[in-house]
């Protein structure tokens, strides 16, 4: 049984040019260890991650959506 807790947290990425980058920043965000669910929305440039916040920090998430060649920052919505 898993004693680990799921974070919700959701991110405003910057530099969205095409319906492309959504695939780039889904593939490295889902490399981390802990993640669970990434959802890229395109249209408002909003990255929601459904992470284990003891294995993957906010921190590591945006580092992943930076080495995708993007900006991000966690979001409040």
């Amino acid at each position: 049984m898993s004693t680990a807790t799921t974070t919700h947290t959701t991110f405003r990425a910057e530099g969205f040019s095409c319906p492309s980058c959504v695939a780039k920043i889904e593939n490295q965000v889902k490399k981390l260890k802990g993640v669970e669910n990434v959802e890229v929305h395109f249209a408002t440039a909003r990255v929601e991650v459904d992470h284990d916040a003891s294995v993957t920090s906010t921190d590591d998430i945006v580092a992943a959506i930076a080495k995708a060649g993007y900006k991000a920052a966690p979001s409040a919505f």
